[in-house]
C-alpha cells in the first residue's frame, strides 16, 4: 500500500519537471497522510492542457451516498482496476498524476516497525499513477478526490512491504493523463514496478508515525539503532 508520502521539492523544480506553465504555491510537506490534500495533475476539459489541482486523498466515487467512502479508498490495486465499481470508470477516463518526491514504508522488526523513506536516486520528484473523481452531496460541499494505484513491489521495496505505489515513467505521463486513451492493456503496462536501480531507501525517525508531525526531521536518515 501507500499510506504516507512527501512533496518538499521547490515549486520551480516541480513546474519545470512536469512542464507546467507557472510555478504553483507549494509549501513543503514531509508527512502527507490520507484524507489530506495532495497535489495532482489532471487534463483540464476546457483547455485540454495539464492543470494542477488539490485533491483530497481517498477516492469518493461520484455515485457514493456520502463522503465517508473516501476513507477506505486511499489505494487502488492495479490488478483489479477494471473490476472494482469504484475504479472501473475513472480508470478509463479520469486518471491523474499524484506528485511526490518520496514515500514511506515500514519494516517489521522483532519488537517494532522501522520506517523507511524511499525516493529517486537522483532526488527528482516523480508521479504516482492516480485516479480521481468529483462528488457532490445534497447537504455537503463538493469534493474532488483521488486514490493512488499500487502494484507489485520492486527489489528495493520487497523487503519492506508486499505492495508499492505505481510510479509512472516520465515518458508515460501524456498517455496516462489523456482522457481519450481507453487502451486498458497499454495503461496496465504502465503500472509495472518502477526500476529499483533508479531508487534509494534508508531508515528514518519514528516521527513519521504520527501524521501530526510534518517537518524535515521525518526524512532525516538514521541508523537502525539510533
Amino acid at each position: 500500500m501507500c499510506g504516507r508520502f512527501t512533496l518538499a521539492t521547490p515549486a520551480e523544480i516541480v513546474a519545470e519537471f512536469f512542464e507546467l506553465t507557472e510555478a504553483p504555491a507549494l509549501p513543503p510537506r514531509y508527512n502527507i497522510a490520507p484524507t489530506q490534500p495532495v497535489v495532482a495533475i489532471v487534463i483540464a476539459r476546457a483547455s485540454a492542457r495539464r492543470e494542477l489541482r488539490n485533491l483530497r486523498w481517498g477516492l469518493v466515487p461520484s455515485w457514493a451516498k456520502d463522503a465517508k467512502a473516501g476513507g477506505s479508498m486511499i489505494n487502488a490495486r492495479a490488478e483489479t482496476l477494471t473490476e472494482k465499481p469504484a475504479f472501473r470508470e475513472v480508470f478509463r477516463r479520469q486518471r491523474c498524476l499524484v506528485i511526490a518526491d518520496g514515500f514511506y514504508e515500514w519494516m517489521k522488526l522483532e519488537r517494532r516497525k522501522q520506517p523507511y523513506y524511499i525516493r529517486m536516486a537522483d532526488d527528482n520528484p516523480f508521479a504516482f499513477a492516480g485516479l480521481w473523481d468529483h462528488w457532490e452531496g445534497a447537504d455537503a460541499a463538493p469534493i474532488d478526490s483521488c486514490t493512488v494505484v499500487t502494484g507489485e513491489p520492486n527489489e528495493l521495496v520487497r523487503d519492506l512491504h508486499d505492495r508499492m505505489p505505481a510510479i509512472l515513467d516520465r515518458s508515460h505521463y501524456d498517455r496516462w493523463l489523456d482522457p481519450r486513451n481507453e487502451d486498458v492493456e497499454e495503461l496496465q503496462a504502465m503500472l509495472r514496478p518502477y526500476p529499483a536501480a533508479k531508487m534509494k531507501a534508508f531508515p528514518v525517525s519514528s516521527l513519521v508515525n504520527s501524521p501530526a508531525n510534518d517537518e524535515p526531521g521525518c526524512i532525516a536518515r538514521m541508523g537502525l539503532f539510533d
